[in-house]
């Protein structure tokens, strides 16, 4: 064979990793403004001798850290989309960012259910108005955040609103560093909020003790969160077999004529939404490996499918050779 006629046979493995995704601009912005806002805090709770803002600069700085490393996983996944290095392009780096700002969110969680358990046994004075104002203005720019990060795909027509609306679904579904970014936002707007009602609640009533208890309630659905996170973006990492029903329709199409039957299928994620497949067939009158990839739908998301085919002896070579027969 001249070496010119393999390249009919080769493909690329970069599975779109290597054009910039919608939501590695979202995860940039949102990084940069919670950087900013915390050096805000952390400037301005040294000017003016503020714990509390100094505390909640420090508390937002820990989620900066866990944006930029989301920020980082599209950057790097893009650019090393096309290195020969990644068997399988970049994909999982998506799923590595999810990990790592997951594991991020449980340290957190563990960090404020310390530190409330420590205030509610070690009471501590509270600048309230201060407080306040912080806890209001970080909700502010937490929110701003949130929009940001579960913008539409930018400007459509009436006619594609409908399935970009669904596109973006999907996109928050499968793509887990975004929803890492998200979660990270998500816990910081949650902190807010409790510590605005357990300030108000201290403030006008003096439930001082309702700030630890916001602070410990947080945590433990912080704590759920980073576990729902841990157990998505790890299965992908060890690739876990992929959904049943794209399992399902994989093994219809090849069965479809009633002679070939699917012996072995191994799918695993490759990237958001992206899949790669191997398939062993057994059939008595075998197609070849390309007749049963056109067999396969084309909205499953396939990118990468391997077809082994074994041909089945005949009936009448099995009863000669004494062989068990094979069930059609």
């Amino acid at each position: 064979m001249h070496q010119e006629n393999l390249y009919l046979w080769q493909h690329g493995h970069t599975f779109g990793q290597d054009l910039p995704r919608p939501a590695e601009g979202r995860a940039l912005a949102v990084a940069s403004i919670t950087g900013a806002m915390m050096a805000i805090e952390v400037v301005a709770g040294i000017a003016f001798g503020s714990m509390a803002l100094l505390a909640d600069g420090l508390h937002m700085a820990s989620h900066a850290v866990a944006l930029g490393v989301n920020a980082f996983a599209y950057v790097y996944a893009r650019r090393h989309a096309t290195d020969p290095a990644y068997s399988f392009g970049t994909g999982k780096v998506n799923a590595l960012g999810g990990f790592s700002g997951a594991v991020l969110l449980a340290v957190f969680a563990f960090v404020m259910a310390w530190e409330s358990l420590g205030r509610l046994v070690y009471p501590v004075a509270i600048v309230l108005d201060q407080a306040i104002l912080v806890a209001v203005l970080g909700l502010v720019v937490n929110l701003v955040c949130l929009q940001i990060l579960g913008a539409g795909g930018g400007d459509c027509s009436d006619e594609d609103r409908s399935h970009s609306k669904d596109v973006h679904h999907q996109e928050h579904r499968h793509d887990l560093n975004l929803k890492s970014a998200y979660l990270h936002v998500m816990a910081d707007a949650l902190t807010s909020v409790l510590a605005i009602v357990a300030l108000l609640a201290a403030k006008y009533f003096g439930f001082v003790w309702m700030d630890s208890v916001a602070g410990i309630v947080g945590a433990l659905l912080v704590a759920r969160w980073s576990i729902g996170l841990l157990r998505s973006s790890s299965s992908v990492l060890l690739d876990r077999q992929g959904p049943e029903a794209i399992r399902r329709q994989i093994q219809e199409g090849i069965e479809q004529d009633g002679d070939s039957k699917v012996a072995d299928l191994h799918l695993w994620s490759v990237g958001p939404n992206v899949y790669a497949a191997i398939v062993s067939v057994v059939a008595h009158e075998a197609a070849s490996p390309q007749a049963y990839k056109r067999r396969l739908p084309d909205n499953l998301g396939l990118a990468h499918v391997t077809v082994e085919v074994h041909q089945c002896p005949s009936s009448s070579e099995e009863r000669r050779k004494g062989l068990p027969q094979v069930a059609a």
